[in-house]
């Protein structure tokens, strides 16, 4: 009996990864697409999917804000999007269309966390948070095994922080709250504040710990809420040498003891590196069979 093949897309805003896979161990193969318009990067995206065989289904993780509600009529769609152009655009209508399989959706965080909690740093544990610090910041969750949702999909970037002592002054600089996660650590906020990136700062310099304060935050904030096995970090700022160590030492100074489980042991780096999205893509293919 031969293995079911799944299609995975991760979905971004200046790339589309694709892949086929039988499980997390066995990716036969992958390629990039650029995020063009919906029309061309939509037709690429199905040509190269149609063009791998026969699949039982497809998962896909994407940016957002997208309609995850299966009852919507609006289910698969990307909606009010800063991203020119991509504002209600169908994802799952083509790919059902065209391939005549399952499809499963959620956002590329919500994706990253099933794939950190099933195969990677989360593995054995009750639940599991994921944030992703890069160009933008985003958050998914994964509690006793099943995605976090409400009414939508979670919207971890946007929670409001206090500023830190070193940043007063600072505005922010999310369109729609100015002074959120997303609007204080993400990388245009670093560049916004100091003129490079993060990891171009020399290693004494104030917006290591600015930006670590935080991260290390909304690590507070989702130990308090949740209370997770596992707080997981990705995103190219994460990337930053010494960060992670940083936004460890601080949530411990900012949890002042209280929870349960401490921040050092629980805050960490993807266990699947930068897999974490495309296994997400692999993980809601696998549910959409169920």
């Amino acid at each position: 009996m031969s293995k079911p093949l799944y299609g995975l897309v991760e979905a971004g805003g200046t790339k589309f990864v694709l892949g086929i896979a039988h499980g997390p161990d066995e990716v036969l193969a992958t390629t990039r697409i650029p995020t063009t318009t919906p029309d061309e990067t939509i037709a690429a995206m199905c040509n190269w999917l149609a063009g791998q065989g026969p699949l039982v289904a497809v998962g896909v993780a994407t940016f957002g804000p997208v309609e995850v509600d299966r009852t919507s009529l609006q289910w698969g769609h990307i909606l009010a999007t800063p991203k020119a152009g991509w504002s209600n655009t169908n994802l799952v209508g083509p790919l059902v269309q065209r391939l005549g399989c399952p499809v499963g959706l959620d956002t590329d965080v919500t994706a990253a966390a099933l794939a950190e909690y099933r195969w990677g740093a989360g593995q054995g544990q009750p639940s599991v948070l994921y944030f992703t610090i890069g160009t933008g910041v985003g958050g998914g969750a994964v509690i006793g095994g099943k995605p976090l949702a409400g009414i939508s999909h979670p919207e971890m970037g946007h929670i409001r922080l206090p500023l830190h002592p070193e940043d007063v002054g600072f505005g922010g600089v999310c369109p729609f709250h100015g002074t959120c996660l997303e609007g204080l650590a993400s990388g245009p906020a670093v560049k916004a504040r100091y003129g490079v990136s993060l990891s171009e700062l020399p290693g004494d310099h104030i917006g290591h710990d600015v930006v670590a304060w935080y991260i290390a935050q909304a690590a507070v904030t989702a130990q308090a809420m949740f209370e997770p096995g596992r707080i997981v970090l990705g995103g190219g700022v994460m990337d930053t040498p010494g960060l992670i160590d940083r936004v460890r030492c601080t949530a411990e100074r900012l949890g002042n003891g209280y929870f349960r489980s401490r921040a050092g042991e629980i805050v960490t780096l993807p266990g699947l590196g930068d897999r974490s999205g495309l296994l997400g893509a692999l993980a809601l293919a696998e549910a959409a069979l169920r």
